[in-house]
C-alpha cells in the first residue's frame, strides 16, 4: 500500500503560485513542477509539464520520454503565443509501480529518499551545483550563494537536443519515504530539519503540512510545494 501527502503554498513574498504538482496514485505518478517566467508564463509552463507527462505516461511512454515531450510542447506553445518572455519550468517526478520506483528530473526541484536517514537522490541542474562539483564552493556556501537560483536546465528553455533528463531507479522498501519538493522548501529548510520531520511518525499528510509550515516560519520567500510518498 502507498500512502501519500501533498500540498502547495504561494509563500509569503509572492503574489502568485507558479508551482504545479500531480499526485496520481492510480497511475503511480507524483510530480512537482516549478514554473519560471512570471505570472501566466510560469503557471502555464508548469501546468503543461504536469499534463503532458501524465498523458504520455498513460499512453505507455517512459518517464524520461514523457519529460522530453513536455519540453518540446512548452517550446512549441511559446512559439505559437509569440511570448516575449521565455516560459520555463523545472520538473521532478517519481513513477512507482510493482514496488519499484523511477525518479527523473530537470532543474533544481528535488527528490529525496528517507530510509532512516535523508538522502538527496536527484542532483540539481544549477549553477551552484556546478561550482560544488568543481570544488569551488561547499554545499553550505551554496545555500547562501547569490546565484543559487540560477538553473542550467529547464523545460521550455533548454532545446530538446540539449535536454538532460536524468533518471534513477530503485526498490521502494517498506518504511521508505520519497519526498518531492520545489526549491521553496529547500531554500528555507535544511536537510537535518526535513529529516527530523519525516522521522516523527506523522501521517504522510501531516508531515507535508509540517514541512510547508517550517518553510513559512523561515521566511516563505518562494512558492512551496511538497509531495511525500510512503511505502
Amino acid at each position: 500500500m502507498i500512502e501519500f501527502g501533498h500540498g502547495t503554498h504561494t509563500g509569503l513574498r509572492r503574489e502568485h503560485n507558479e508551482d504545479t504538482y500531480c499526485a496520481d496514485a492510480e497511475t503511480g505518478l507524483w510530480l512537482v513542477a516549478d514554473g519560471m517566467g512570471g505570472h501566466d508564463h510560469g503557471e502555464v509552463a508548469s501546468a503543461l509539464a504536469r499534463d503532458v507527462v501524465l498523458r504520455e505516461i498513460n499512453q505507455g511512454q517512459s518517464l524520461a520520454q514523457a519529460i522530453q515531450s513536455a519540453d518540446e510542447e512548452i517550446i512549441q506553445h511559446s512559439r505559437e503565443k509569440r511570448s516575449e518572455r521565455p516560459m520555463g519550468t523545472t520538473v521532478a517526478a517519481v513513477l512507482v509501480r510493482d514496488g519499484q520506483f523511477e525518479v527523473a528530473w530537470v532543474g533544481d526541484s528535488r527528490v529525496y529518499l528517507w530510509n532512516g536517514e535523508l538522502k538527496q537522490i536527484s542532483q540539481d541542474h544549477s549553477y551552484v551545483q556546478e561550482l560544488i562539483d568543481q570544488g569551488a564552493i561547499s554545499a553550505a556556501q551554496a545555500r547562501t550563494h547569490p546565484n543559487r537560483n540560477v538553473v542550467t536546465q529547464a523545460l521550455g528553455v533548454t532545446q530538446p537536443e540539449q535536454l538532460k533528463v536524468e533518471t534513477i531507479r530503485g526498490k521502494l522498501e517498506s518504511g521508505n519515504q520519497l519526498l518531492l519538493c520545489s526549491d521553496g522548501l529547500t531554500e528555507e529548510v535544511d536537510d537535518e530539519t526535513i529529516s527530523g520531520i519525516l522521522a516523527r511518525g506523522l501521517s504522510a499528510q501531516e508531515a507535508v503540512d509540517h514541512l510547508i509550515l517550517a518553510a513559512l516560519d523561515n521566511g516563505g520567500s518562494d512558492n512551496i510545494t511538497v509531495l511525500l510518498v510512503r511505502s
